[in-house]
């Protein structure tokens, strides 16, 4: 198994029961996953991930665009339950980040931490960012990236996730490192757990719920 998988498993075998306003969860608390070049690209080849609808929609976060239908028109269907406008939601933040990925390109300082800050607004929210805190760093020439999630729907939120920061880690001009999260709760919805355990039997064709 990759190391996305290890998490998963991890969850259904040591992972405790919740409850929250969505339905019961299996979680853990504080947990970290870091990945090298390798790992990623052993995760991006054996687990299904819409790579072409996540990178239009990094790139529709990246441009501000709040208004649901224009992530419809890209084939991104999986915000239409927010209404018709993001509100405090990921392109709030995600606009920052073009000049911030020019000015590291530009600068490239060892000593400085850049930090993509996905905070409160104190804006009405339909879909507050799980993912709470981006930063880059540089370490001798080369690209180590860390985040910090709040929260981090394993089956969904987490893989679309990683295959994001990647993304963003493709735009700095230095070869990348590594990516580490730190998933302060990693969990899986109730009504998801047999389709887990279908996924790490082998089964590829697993499709999850969205749970909202």
């Amino acid at each position: 198994m990759n190391k996305y998988h290890d998490i998963l498993e991890k969850i259904m075998r040591t992972g405790k029961m919740q409850h929250n306003k969505k339905g019961n969860i299996k979680c853990l608390l504080n947990e970290q996953l870091s990945l090298s070049p390798a790992d990623l690209l052993d995760i991006f080849e054996s687990h299904d991930i819409a790579r072409k609808k996540l990178k239009n929609e990094l790139q529709l976060f990246m441009q501000g665009e709040r208004q649901v239908e224009k992530y419809r028109e890209a084939g991104i269907n999986w915000w239409d339950y927010c209404g018709s406008v993001l509100v405090n939601s990921y392109p709030t933040y995600f606009e920052q980040l073009p000049p911030l990925i020019a000015k590291i390109n530009r600068e490239k300082r060892n000593s400085k931490n850049y930090i993509l800050f996905l905070g409160e607004t104190n804006a009405e929210s339909n879909q507050a960012p799980c993912l709470s805190l981006v930063q880059f760093q540089i370490d001798e020439g080369v690209l180590v990236l860390s985040a910090y999630q709040r929260s981090s729907d394993a089956n969904l939120g987490l893989p679309a996730d990683i295959y994001h920061l990647y993304l963003m880690s493709r735009q700095i001009d230095l070869p990348l490192k590594s990516i580490t999260l730190n998933l302060a709760n990693v969990h899986i919805y109730e009504s998801n757990l047999e389709r887990t355990k279908e996924l790490l039997d082998g089964n590829e064709n697993v499709k999850f719920e969205l749970n909202v």
